[in-house]
């Protein structure tokens, strides 16, 4: 303890790395810290009270060894040449490139999904969960079961973190995979992922009596010290294969559901969208409904559903760049998220048009009342991974 130089995140140590700056964005800071709504800093109180009790004897403060908290769009340095070997050792990456103030999972999945206004929320679900409501207002008490941090911009957040979501149901799904692999048919886990999934909607409502405890780990919103996954059915329950998807499937986010029970039924919090994203959210509809039934609330779900930390990073990157308007960081991601929907339905539209087009001779298109036009259909492929084709459907023809 007394040789303490500098306490951190993840986040904020890669950070450390590649710029020498001892910094950190107020969302991971408010994970280390509480931070005060007004000063968007470390609490001052909580910070006195440390000093009090933990740190006299110690030859260091607490703000000492603390990172710095940046808000969203604020300088946190530049990448240096050390830190640009670090990432290649080539050379050819140049020092220089400015840098965003470092987010964890929480905060750039926040500004991935656009849920950084008060009244929004996302979800993010994978082999653990959490969920983030931004907050109008603050609680009533303290829960053991919701943790207080901000968002990147330092609006308070309600966080609720289960260190069990999918893991279990993944160890099930393994044992199909093996199935097939025993039987000697071809293995794609998508496919037998989004199979088992929608085969699951076909469920009994009360998964036929089947109970699944899905505790790989220890789960603090339970009071569960260690894991010990379970599944438990009776002889008269009905033991089918849909039942059996399904209560795995609502195993994944119990625990998600009773700590969002105390802010949507104790604390009456309102939320106008929650937005999901992670692996749950992959088969298109399926965890987004078993969401929705869990949390009593509706579910949107982005086209990048499996993505998140990462684009988000590069909006807040982009944030840091590319704001000469000074919009707010919900105006920009509000734009960046509509655009990248529109991208993505583009990219679809293109799909569908590519393979509508591979069956007409010569590649011409005539019909829907429309003048007849010749296609390349190497500039179509070209076009549909560049995104760059612009065109309009009209009763079965197409328009460049």
């Amino acid at each position: 303890m007394p040789s303490i130089d500098f306490l951190t995140t993840l986040a904020g140590y890669v950070h450390w790395q590649l710029t020498g700056e001892r910094v950190l964005g107020i969302g991971d800071a408010s994970g280390m810290l509480p931070i005060d709504p007004e000063t968007k800093d470390y609490s001052a109180p909580m910070v006195e009270k440390f000093e009090q009790l933990i740190a006299p004897g110690y030859g260091w403060k607490l703000r000492d060894i603390l990172p710095r908290v940046l808000m969203a769009g604020e300088d946190a340095g530049r990448l240096t040449a050390e830190g640009a070997r670090k990432l290649d050792p080539t050379g050819r990456l140049k020092a220089g490139i400015p840098l965003c103030p470092p987010e964890g999972d929480a905060g750039t999945g926040m500004v991935a999904t656009n849920a950084v206004k008060q009244r929004t929320g996302n979800v993010s679900a994978g082999t653990s969960s959490f969920s983030m409501i931004v907050l109008e207002k603050e609680l009533s008490r303290p829960y053991e079961a919701i943790d207080i941090v901000t968002t990147p911009d330092g609006s308070p957040v309600a966080m609720v973190h289960c260190n069990n979501c999918t893991s279990d149901l993944n160890a099930w799904v393994n044992l199909f995979k093996e199935y097939q692999e025993l039987m000697g048919l071809p293995v794609d886990m998508n496919d037998i992922y989004g199979k088992l999934y929608n085969h699951a909607l076909e469920g009994d409502a009360d998964c036929g009596g089947l109970l699944a405890y899905n505790y790989f780990s220890g789960e603090p919103v339970t009071g569960l010290a260690e894991g010990r996954p379970l599944f438990v059915r009776s002889a008269t329950d009905k033991f089918s294969l849909a039942n059996l998807m399904r209560a795995h499937l609502y195993a994944s986010v119990a625990v998600l559901k009773i700590g969002n029970d105390i802010l949507f039924n104790d604390e009456k919090i309102r939320v106008d969208r929650i937005t999901g994203h992670g692996g749950l959210f992959k088969t298109r509809g399926v965890g987004q409904r078993i969401l929705a039934a869990a949390i009593n609330s509706p579910i949107s779900v982005m086209e990048t559903a499996g993505e998140g930390g990462a684009w988000g990073i590069a909006l807040l990157g982009s944030y840091l760049v590319n704001n000469d308007k000074k919009l707010s960081l919900a105006g920009v991601c509000r734009r960046r998220r509509c655009r990248g929907g529109a991208r993505a339905r583009r990219r679809g539209r293109l799909q569908r048009l590519h393979r509508d087009l591979q069956g007409l001779p010569a590649g011409r298109v005539t019909g829907g009342g429309l003048q007849e036009v010749t296609i390349d259909m190497d500039y179509v492929r070209a076009a549909q991974q560049s995104e760059s084709l612009s065109f309009y459907s009209l009763s079965g023809g197409y328009v460049f």
